[in-house]
């Protein structure tokens, strides 16, 4: 390799074109390109003048191995950090990514599960007659050991369950007041109501008035909030959500994340060009790709859910998951007596991991009336 990390120069007639390097490597073009752009395959050679890429034939053992990896399924940074290694070290991180997603494979068969369980119960809502619920909840919400000012809001009642995340010189008052908009719902007859639209419509007027009423700040001090809510009337909960606050539910066979954050490293994620294990520490974690901001459109995810007696929800901010794993989560919503004791344990441990963020939340339990 030369200064620049590219390879180094060979005889013209020694390098082969884009066109032929792919072939021989099994690699589009377009896949070519874009590993030059991450510096995972960079070309031997680029023509000055028209751009053209050339490859060296001793790249192709580099250029095979990549094309094996991306059949396995393992990310681009993944990837990235394998072709660097010596084969011995190489081997075991093949293994070990290997190891990985055949646990991830049980963790989709449980969420299958999950799915399966949860269109069924759609299927059979109208037919069956459901056990009377009643719900139990507690809310909390802590500082932290860090942030100067508390961002995050919660709330929770015997119809409503929300998260909010404020972020910008005025997050805390953007927090409270998305919460604040929601909370007419409690008092509202939601027997024969559309939930989802009822509670698309509610947080569409607290992003009007955020909208409507906002300074005019900095592009680098917008001011928002994360939004994430639960309405419930009788079995039937409507989930809203926007940001990279996060609602979980624990059943029989195990806790379930039941949103998707809308981040930039999430979507670096799904787009496999980072580890997990990458986002946790990446300098943008917090940057957020959907919030509830007055400067952009809002555009929750919207869902309806079938609750059953002796699940546990919880809502929680990204202080919460930051620092706590998930197995600990679920260990706590497993082993508490009810929703008071499962908040202030989740936060105790917030805390005790250093805190670094505001923290946030909210735990329901849904028993027999």
């Amino acid at each position: 390799m030369d200064g620049d990390g590219r390879a180094a120069p060979y005889d013209d007639g020694a390098l082969l074109t884009i066109g032929a390097f792919a072939r021989a490597s099994r690699l589009s073009p377009k896949a070519l390109r874009l590993y030059d752009e991450l510096g995972l395959l960079p070309p031997a050679h680029v023509d000055p003048h028209s751009g053209y890429r050339h490859y060296a034939p001793a790249q192709l053992e580099r250029a095979r191995l990549v094309a094996w990896l991306r059949r396995l399924g393992m990310p681009l940074a993944r990837i990235r950090e394998v072709c660097e290694l010596a084969p011995d070290a190489a081997a075991l991180a093949v293994a070990a990514y290997w190891a990985q997603v055949e646990a991830d494979t049980a963790a989709r068969r449980d969420l299958a599960a999950f799915l399966v369980d949860q269109l069924e119960r759609k299927n059979t809502a109208m037919t069956t007659p459901h056990t009377p619920l009643t719900m139990r909840y507690a809310a909390l919400t802590d500082q932290g050991l860090v942030r100067p000012a508390h961002q995050d809001a919660a709330h929770a009642g015997p119809r409503l369950l929300a998260v909010a995340d404020g972020y910008g010189p005025d997050g805390g008052q953007a927090a409270k007041a998305a919460i604040e908009a929601l909370k007419g719902l409690e008092d509202q007859d939601l027997t024969s109501t559309d939930l989802l639209g009822a509670l698309e419509e509610a947080a569409h007027r607290a992003h009007r008035a955020h909208r409507d009423h906002r300074a005019a700040p900095a592009a680098e001090e917008t001011t928002g909030c994360t939004l994430t809510a639960l309405l419930r009337s009788g079995t039937q909960l409507a989930l809203l959500h926007v940001g990279d606050s996060r609602a979980y539910v624990l059943r029989d066979s195990g806790l379930f994340q039941i949103t998707h954050d809308h981040s930039l490293v999430q979507s670096l994620i799904d787009e496999g060009r980072l580890t997990p294990e990458e986002a946790a520490s990446h300098p943008q974690r917090a940057q957020l790709l959907r919030s509830l901001d007055g400067a952009t459109e809002f555009a929750p995810d919207l869902q309806l859910l079938q609750a059953r007696p002796g699940e546990r929800y919880l809502l929680c901010t990204d202080g919460l998951t930051g620092v706590v794993p998930a197995e600990t989560i679920q260990r706590v919503l497993t082993a508490a007596d009810g929703p008071d004791q499962a908040v202030r344990e989740l936060i105790r441990l917030a805390r005790e991991a250093g805190a670094p963020d505001n923290v946030g939340c909210v735990v329901a339990e849904m028993t027999g009336a």
